[in-house]
């Protein structure tokens, strides 16, 4: 057991956590945040994105160790005041989901695309969801609701 001390969403979590455990595990399993999800367990579809440090990582390749003496945040804390973040708010407005398993992932990665490239054209877009993903749309939806966001609104 090693001791690991985090901010995740802003609150600061100190936990005893055995090297192994995955910083997927330690966020669903430790502390309850279940938006992240695990989807293949072998970082090809990214359910699992999470930002640490302000970089989007999947969190199924991660040790919860190495992200000790960061931040983290999670899909839970965009949200503020119960008030979607732009980019949930996007997704929502248009119909960037349907099943929903992928979502937080595809919204924690549409994220850190507009935080490198703020106005990326749809086939840039289309290259950074490439880590990501979606059974159910075929990424139509997902595409506008990264370039709605990017456009603000």
């Amino acid at each position: 057991m090693a001791t690991l001390s985090v901010t995740v969403n802003g609150a600061k979590v100190r936990a005893e956590v055995e090297d192994r455990t995955l910083l997927v595990h330690f966020l669903r399993d430790h502390l309850k945040l279940t938006g992240t999800h695990v989807g293949c367990d072998t970082s090809q579809c990214g359910a699992c994105v999470v930002h640490v440090g302000g970089r989007a990582v999947k969190s199924c390749t991660m040790f919860a160790l190495q992200a000790d003496g960061e931040d983290i945040l999670t899909i839970e804390g965009l949200a503020k005041d119960g008030k979607l973040h732009p980019m949930q708010a996007a997704f929502q407005e248009h119909h960037g989901l349907q099943c929903g398993f992928c979502t937080p992932g595809m919204i924690m990665t549409a994220l850190d695309i507009l935080k490198r490239d703020p106005h990326p054209d749809d086939a840039t877009i289309r290259h950074e969801l490439e880590g990501n993903l979606c059974r159910c749309t075929g990424y139509l939806n997902i595409v506008k609701a990264i370039r709605a966001a990017a456009e603000g609104g």
